[in-house]
């Protein structure tokens, strides 16, 4: 289990963001990228795929199939996968809190190819409360927190993630961009920087950070996931279900997780415990 250090924290409520080098194990990665070998390129936008549904967030952003854990044990895993679920638990979960917890706001299997981006978002100015960033009285309280796990190798010209450093905290509005959806591209952002990563590491950073995707000059496939985690008494984004067999063959963690709160029926004669 990867714990957080007196470091990480430090740098987490500077920057906004961390890097976990090595997060994920090469056996994973290798059923990763198989299932990803299977994905249908030419899906729909609005068709689903194993329980999955193609919802790009923007016509260059490229194949997004969200809820994304219907598609297969690998991407199980990564609910709670040790390599960063301490650092998540520990930002965004309500740690020391009576509703101490998470769930997933939302995961997505991305694919992005040669001519793609993802226009700059968020930032701390006039931002929504489910991505807020907040440390106070020794505790960090975070509306959201976003783990991208890279599959390949990530660097100049592969579309790279892209953030404002401190842009969390941010109480002016950046100057030089638009509204979102208007296709400001990060690349041409003053401040931002581009996060490379090496197969099988981890972004973990807080939704309000000003983020975006660089462009993709390179040929090939960028893939990673994208797992956004908020307290557990929030709702999925999207309003996306989880099928009951997925649930029922989910370790009691992991179910934890996706069903933090499990829904009680009038007439049932158990007694819900603060979680």
């Amino acid at each position: 289990m990867r714990d957080p250090t007196p470091l990480d924290d430090f740098l987490f409520d500077l920057n906004g963001y961390l890097v976990v080098k090595d997060a994920l194990e090469p056996d994973l990665l290798d059923r990763l990228n198989a299932e990803f070998d299977q994905f249908p390129r030419d899906i729909p936008h609005g068709h689903w795929y194993r329980g999955a549904q193609r919802r790009d967030y923007t016509a260059e952003t490229g194949l997004e199939l969200h809820n994304c854990v219907h598609l297969g044990e690998p991407f199980e895993e990564l609910i709670d996968h040790p390599g960063y679920i301490r650092l998540v638990r520990h930002y965004g979960g309500e740690e020391a809190s009576y509703v101490e917890g998470l769930f997933i706001d939302e995961c997505i299997a991305s694919i992005r190819v040669t001519g793609g981006h993802h226009p700059v978002h968020s930032g701390g100015f006039r931002g929504a409360l489910r991505g807020r960033y907040l440390y106070t009285n020794g505790v960090f309280r975070c509306g959201m927190i976003n783990v991208i796990c890279a599959l390949s190798d990530i660097g100049p010209g592969d579309g790279p993630t892209m953030v404002v450093p401190a842009s969390h905290k941010s109480n002016c509005d950046h100057p030089l961009r638009g509204d979102y959806g208007r296709g400001d591209r990060m690349d041409e952002l003053v401040g931002a920087i581009p996060v490379y990563m090496h197969r099988g590491d981890a972004l973990l950073f807080v939704d309000g950070l000003m983020h975006g995707g660089s462009s993709r000059t390179n040929p090939g496939e960028r893939r990673i996931t994208i797992y956004r985690y908020g307290p557990l008494w929030g709702a999925t984004r999207y309003g996306y279900q989880y099928s009951r067999e997925l649930l029922d063959r989910l370790t009691p963690e992991r179910r934890k997780v996706l069903e933090p709160v499990p829904p009680i029926e009038a007439g049932e004669t158990w007694i819900p415990q603060n979680r």
